[in-house]
């Protein structure tokens, strides 16, 4: 059974996929990425290039999400002039990891693209068509599909259809298979300076994770992922003037705002442009929230029966708790060391997050993190006595 798990062709992990979502290499500059993730409402978008070995075929040399518009737009001195920052190739924005994002053919074995996966690469992208009779893709338009990808979720998920395979460790705790591991280069106070949480946020990125919020003592607060990050209303520029001028706990709310943005952290970013002289971003974060308070205004009253309905309040897209801070946060999603391996599996595809922080019971202390790749080693570990 686990020889003929790995060995299906990775096509069977592409039915029903949708076509990759992509943006032209050579045609694109960073204020068109902006764009077109706005319009994609996806968190990240392929990059695609001509293949110098075939020409006619593209190649994908990385993709993007708003998480690095907003780390680019607050290093290499482009927070001084971040309109000629947006008018900079799209190519400034990629990783200069080439494996990130790594191409395969249809007919690979499940378990050399899981092998990709455990080798680092966060997405694997697969022509599509019809193989074998199969169909592969969700089409749009009857308009010719290219690629679709596969992520760490999509093999988490095709595992855990066969999770008796994986008996007796799925039943273990992630303490006692050892898939807790520190967080530590994943954390930030609440009360540091915004910018540093730049490094913190690209190594989230690098390990398709998120940036923990903690207190002095250790208990977490809540969470900045590139998700919230992209799933925001507010557009990179006026999150980089967040991130230029808050501390992590008030970007935190910033970001999570509820209806819009908390007009105290507005006038507290606002200040704060003006004190480090950054005069082209505080005027391109004022066109921003000119035209967000239009957009709101213009739309209050059809969504008036809406706030009637659910009691005043706007429904939002981002699930919420309240914190001892007296602010709204989205929720992380946590689990305890003594949860099962495949329990946490369940609750991490339920809730379409890549790792889940791992927290004390009793008093909420951040003691580490369990990833999508951590549970995919667990995986190859057991199925090498077998292959």
């Amino acid at each position: 059974m686990a020889v003929s798990l790995v060995s299906n062709e990775v096509s069977d992990l592409c039915i029903g996929k949708p076509a990759l979502r992509s943006l032209p290499l050579s045609a694109a500059v960073v204020g068109d990425a902006l764009f077109a993730l706005r319009r994609s409402g996806e968190p990240h978008l392929a990059v695609l290039s001509a293949d110098r070995d075939a020409p006619d075929k593209k190649a994908v040399p990385g993709k993007l999400c708003v998480a690095d518009v907003i780390c680019y737009l607050c290093s290499d001195g482009n927070l001084e002039s971040p309109t000629v920052a947006l008018e900079r190739p799209v190519s400034v924005l990629l990783s200069k990891d080439a494996d990130l994002v790594r191409r395969v053919e249809p007919q690979f074995s499940v378990l050399e693209a899981l092998d990709l996966i455990l080798d680092g690469a966060q997405n694997l992208v697969v022509p599509i068509g019809s193989v074998g009779g199969k169909k592969l893709h969700h089409g749009g338009g009857g308009a010719a599909v290219e690629h679709c990808w596969l992520t760490h979720e999509d093999f988490v998920r095709y595992f855990l259809n066969s999770i008796a395979v994986f008996s007796p460790v799925a039943a273990l705790s992630i303490d006692a298979v050892g898939l807790v591991r520190s967080a530590t280069a994943l954390t930030v106070r609440h009360h540091e300076p915004g910018l540093a949480l730049l490094p913190v946020l690209r190594r989230a990125l690098s390990e398709q994770a998120a940036v923990a919020v903690v207190t002095d003592d250790g208990r977490l607060l809540g969470e900045i992922s590139p998700l919230a990050l992209s799933a925001c209303d507010l557009t990179a520029v006026t999150l980089a003037a967040g991130v230029a001028t808050l501390t992590a706990g008030d970007l935190m709310a910033f970001v999570d705002y509820y209806g819009s943005p908390p007009e105290s952290l507005v006038r507290a970013i606002r200040a704060g442009l003006k004190e480090k002289g950054l005069q082209q971003m505080l005027r391109l974060m004022e066109d921003v929230l000119s035209s967000f308070s239009h957009s709101s205004s213009s739309c209050s009253s059809s969504s008036s029966d809406d706030e009637e309905s659910s009691g005043g309040r706007r429904p939002r897209r981002l699930r919420s708790r309240s914190f001892s801070m007296g602010r709204r946060s989205e929720e992380p999603e946590v689990c305890h060391p003594g949860n099962s391996l495949v329990a946490v599996m369940v609750q991490a595809l339920a809730h379409r997050v890549s790792y889940l922080w791992v927290v004390d019971e009793d008093d909420y202390s951040l003691i580490g993190i369990v990833t999508f790749a951590d549970m995919l080693r667990v995986f190859r570990e057991q199925l090498q006595p077998s292959l």
